[in-house]
């Protein structure tokens, strides 16, 4: 593959392929999600699915196609959508007297339906969660990062007031920030958008934004506060105590296969993926070596060790069925797909009662293969995983804290946006944030949940800062 030093891109692109975690779609900017990727995103819908519904969340299904008029309610969200719409006009061999919208997202046709299902304060907080695939016309598509079909949960409630939707805006963000540092090791930071960045139609958008190898940032999943703006636009109100009808606050919130994404590029490396053991399809795999009987003593052996090691609720592969593979091709492919533990068993292991163990990166400088009793093996695995896990999280924090800077001038900004993130006072104009893009590529990413309270200057045109705080710049995916 191209090393990550030469050409980051090129390297995402062919590792992707190469570890067959996707395949490029029919369409342009479509893929196929091969199996091994599709269970990483297994892996994240079942931790995150579990969370939303202990929450006391609801899913619930709804149409991909979405009428044209919907969107058009709503000003500010039609004419934020409307350069990625993909938009159908013939069906069933006929013109269609209302165009349709395939879905980009849903706030529009979750509204119709809230504003039928919603009557009295009693029927509120309505709680629903979608597991859908959107289409959102791409006109530089990357697997995983941008691609014109997705998948992703897309989750829209309704509260009686705005306190209880900003509760529940905050609680998707807090969701969304432990999924990436406790599934993904990713340490994300937590905060909201600027006015320029905001989702189209919100009256507040929050975000995680992650530090990709490169530097560049990765919004990685967001939470919106909708006021009433779309309650206004679909009529969802209720009665209240006093059977006054009053509009409802609504909230919406996502995150997709862009997490992937992030897993690649946050934690990969010259040699492949590098997969936290949480989101890894297989957790070890196990190469048996060995021709013939010797071969065939060792897979025997392997099998055994892998049902001790899956008892364990590990995750567990053997290698055995590919005799044409030499063993040293096994582990380099097994390494380029990220595999957490490879543990190589022949007939001296066997006979020594021991087992060859190798981390896909050492959490111990000079750690590289180790030998361990083989009866000890599933026993330690638990802990060898769980250091692994923890170790990726704590080298991707390092890595973010070395690439990121707080900058008082801007030539100091653009040199620091150039490989990393700023911190820096803004004055929160977006024809500031236009001039910021076009003269560096970087954007304003985040303002910090737990960034200290600061006052300064704009680093660009010298205005007061319009935060209390610094905002994180970079160059973004």
């Amino acid at each position: 593959m191209t090393p990550q030093s030469e050409d980051f891109s090129a390297w995402y692109n062919e590792l992707v392929v190469q570890a067959q975690l996707v395949d490029r779609g029919p369409v342009r900017g479509t893929m196929v999600i091969r199996p091994y990727g599709y269970r990483v995103w297994e892996l994240i819908q079942a931790d995150l699915d579990r969370r939303i519904k202990d929450a006391g969340h609801d899913n619930a299904c709804f149409p991909m196609f979405i009428p044209e008029s919907y969107l058009k309610r709503e000003a500010e969200h039609v004419e934020g959508f409307s350069p990625e719409l993909a938009v159908v006009t013939i069906a069933g061999g006929k013109q269609l007297e209302e165009p349709l919208v395939v879905r980009p997202t849903s706030e529009t046709v979750i509204g119709e339906y809230m504003a039928k299902w919603i009557d009295s304060h009693r029927d509120l907080p309505l709680l629903l969660n979608q597991w859908a695939n959107v289409v959102r016309w791409e006109m530089r598509p990357r697997m995983f990062l941008r691609t014109t079909e997705f998948l992703w949960q897309e989750g829209h409630t309704a509260h009686v007031d705005e306190a209880d939707a900003m509760r529940e805006t905050m609680w998707a963000l807090d969701t969304y920030a432990a999924v990436a540092r406790e599934l993904a090791a990713i340490p994300v930071i937590a905060g909201e958008k600027t006015p320029g960045e905001r989702f189209a139609g919100a009256v507040r958008t929050y975000t995680i934004e992650g530090m990709m190898r490169d530097g560049r940032a990765l919004q990685s999943g967001t939470s919106h506060y909708l006021g009433t703006n779309f309650a206004k636009a679909f009529e969802i109100q209720y009665q209240d105590e006093a059977e006054k009808l009053t509009l409802a606050h609504t909230t919406s919130w996502g995150m997709s296969t862009r997490m992937i994404g992030g897993v690649i590029m946050t934690h990969g490396d010259d040699k492949g993926l590098v997969l936290p053991p949480r989101l890894a399809p297989y957790q070890v795999v196990i190469v048996p070596i060995g021709r013939k009987e010797q071969g065939e003593e060792a897979a025997a052996e392997a099998r055994r060790l892998a049902g001790a090691i899956k008892a364990m609720g590990i995750r567990v592969h053997v290698d055995d069925n590919r005799p044409q593979l030499s063993p040293g091709f096994k582990f380099n492919e097994w390494e380029m797909r990220g595999v957490p533990v490879r543990i190589e068993l022949g007939k001296r292991d066997i006979d020594n009662g021991v087992a060859t163990l190798a981390r896909r990166l050492p959490t111990v400088e000079g750690q590289g293969k180790e030998q361990i009793p083989l009866e000890k093996v599933p026993e330690l695995l638990p802990g060898i995983l769980a250091d692994f896990q923890s170790f990726l999280l704590a080298r991707a924090e390092a890595f973010r804290e070395e690439h990121t800077a707080d900058v008082a001038t801007w030539d100091a900004f653009a040199a620091q946006v150039a490989g990393g993130w700023a911190r820096a006072f803004h004055c929160g104009r977006a024809e500031c944030e236009d001039e910021i893009k076009a003269d560096t590529s970087a954007t304003p990413r985040v303002i910090p949940m737990d960034a200290p309270e600061e006052t300064g200057t704009c680093v660009k045109c010298g205005q007061p800062s319009a935060y209390g705080k610094r905002v994180i710049f970079g160059r973004a995916y």
